[in-house]
């Protein structure tokens, strides 16, 4: 346990002497999460819509292959996404592998899947008659997708949440595709990841707590915007 203690001090340290090295990484970690998680809600939230409102031949073969996807391996989305973007890959001329975007499309693949399912679950538990409701008070279709967001919207944040908790917590995608490199690709995860390898538990520990508080801010923020809203 006095490894614990140490290093939710030295984390403390860290961050209040503001160490540049760690500002770096944790910059870095926010940048690339975020992004993922602004493209994955620009994805699949209306991914989720269509997929709740709209009915089509093989739409129960499409929402299992998004479910499913909740539970893609991040080491599988790597793989794939290594195999893409490496030199003689398919997309190999845009020598994206080993950079932030790189991280950001694999992130992003991973948090859609989770956003676009608790869109669709959202949707689904509206009352059954609200729809009808608005056809018939003359809503067109878009103010009729727009009123059933504003309906489902405590949901729409809890996919948001989860996609964006699904990307923060990744490591094993970020660090295939990424390579965690020093001073450019390197996140908080993969910082993690390398310290334990090389038995400097401490350190590992100061970037867990720093890594949990910075994913506890940016939860906290989006809950208490969402209740925020919900009691307006």
């Amino acid at each position: 346990m006095e490894f614990l203690v140490q290093g939710l001090w030295r984390g403390i340290c860290l961050l209040v002497t503001a160490d540049p090295a760690v500002m770096e990484v944790a910059l870095l970690t926010l940048r690339v999460t975020g992004t993922a998680t602004l493209i994955s809600v620009v994805i699949g939230i209306p991914l989720g819509v269509f997929l709740a409102l709209r009915r089509f031949w093989g739409r129960g073969a499409v929402l299992s292959l998004v479910y499913t996807g909740m539970g893609l391996p991040p080491t599988v989305v790597g793989l794939w996404v290594s195999l893409f973007l490496w030199r003689s890959g398919p997309l190999g001329w845009l020598k994206l592998i080993y950079t932030p975007t790189a991280i950001v499309i694999a992130q992003a693949i991973i948090a859609t899947p989770l956003v676009a399912s608790l869109t669709v679950a959202a949707l689904q538990q509206l009352p059954p008659k609200l729809k009808l409701q608005l056809l018939g008070l003359g809503a067109s279709r878009w103010q009729l997708v727009w009123q059933l967001l504003r309906e489902a919207r405590l949901g729409l944040f809890a996919a948001v949440i989860a996609g964006f908790g699904g990307v923060v917590s990744e490591v094993g995608a970020a660090a295939m595709v990424g390579g965690n490199i020093v001073g450019e690709t390197r996140v908080l995860t993969t910082a993690i990841m390398l310290e334990v390898s090389r038995g400097n538990f401490d350190t590992a520990v100061a970037l867990s707590f720093i890594l949990l508080a910075l994913a506890y801010t940016v939860v906290a923020i989006l809950t208490i915007t969402q209740q925020g809203r919900r009691v307006a």
